[in-house]
């Protein structure tokens, strides 16, 4: 599936003050530190950021030298704000790990 695809997909199948109030809530369970409500909305986010891995075809071994940020800009996208969260700032942590790990192996 296409980018643009994936984008009004998940637009379609929620509608934009849902996305919001997803953000908004993570944010405010953030600052309150609730971590039973933290990790409730993590795990939404993670089950729509693992539909839009699946449907871009990405993984790991395929993009560890010329990484591809494309399911992460689709997640950007569809919710607004969502880089002002940990959730956010957690995939790129991950993913940087990921590929140094991967470029380890490789040497």
């Amino acid at each position: 599936m296409k980018k643009n695809e994936i984008i009004d997909e998940l637009k379609a199948q929620y509608p934009r003050d849902l996305r919001k109030q997803l953000v908004k809530t993570i944010l405010s369970n953030e600052k309150e530190q609730d971590k039973a409500a933290i990790e409730q909305r993590y795990k939404l986010m993670n089950q729509i950021f693992s539909y839009v891995l699946k449907e871009c075809n990405w993984s790991m071994s395929k993009n560890s030298e010329n990484w591809d940020n494309t399911p992460l800009e689709i997640m950007l996208k569809v919710f607004p704000k969502l880089e002002t969260t940990q959730w956010y700032k957690k995939q790129g942590l991950t993913a940087k790990k990921n590929i140094d790990i991967e470029m380890g192996q490789d040497q």
